[in-house]
């Protein structure tokens, strides 16, 4: 078991949470709601049903939003409209934008997930041209 608590926040600082316990998976997620989410080409999210989320600050700036319909939900702050995590106690789950974490973790991911519903431009991303800053 993690004795560190695993700290994050949103791109504001409006909201700081903490993370108890280990993750069991992380997973990059190609699905069509996955990519509205993030508006790029995955999600990349950490999975527990072990692990505890505590909001340090800011709870008040946390909203959720359930797809009518589907089990996909997704928390974000309503001040810069940052990913946060969404505890779902009743099915035993926390799921963590891996984004939104401030501190180190030491698990990869396992996985790229829904890969045959990836973009069509989502194909051999790693033969991009990399720019360390800003495009000049």
């Amino acid at each position: 078991m993690n004795d560190n608590p695993i700290t994050g926040q949103c791109l504001c600082g409006a909201v700081k949470f903490r993370i108890s316990g280990e993750f069991q998976a992380f997973f990059l997620c190609h699905c069509s709601r996955c990519r509205k989410d993030s508006g790029s080409a995955h999600s990349a999210n950490l999975f527990s049903s072990t692990a505890s989320l505590t909001w340090v600050s800011g709870a008040e700036s946390v909203k959720t939003f359930q797809l009518s319909g589907t089990r996909h939900v997704k928390c974000f702050c309503s001040d810069c409209g940052s990913a946060l995590p969404v505890s779902q106690p009743e099915v035993g789950l926390l799921v963590v934008p891996a984004g939104s974490l401030d501190s180190r973790i030491d698990i990869r991911p396992n996985a790229h997930i829904c890969w045959s519903s990836r973009a069509d431009w989502d194909n051999d991303l790693a033969s991009i041209q990399r720019i360390e800053g800003l495009p000049a």
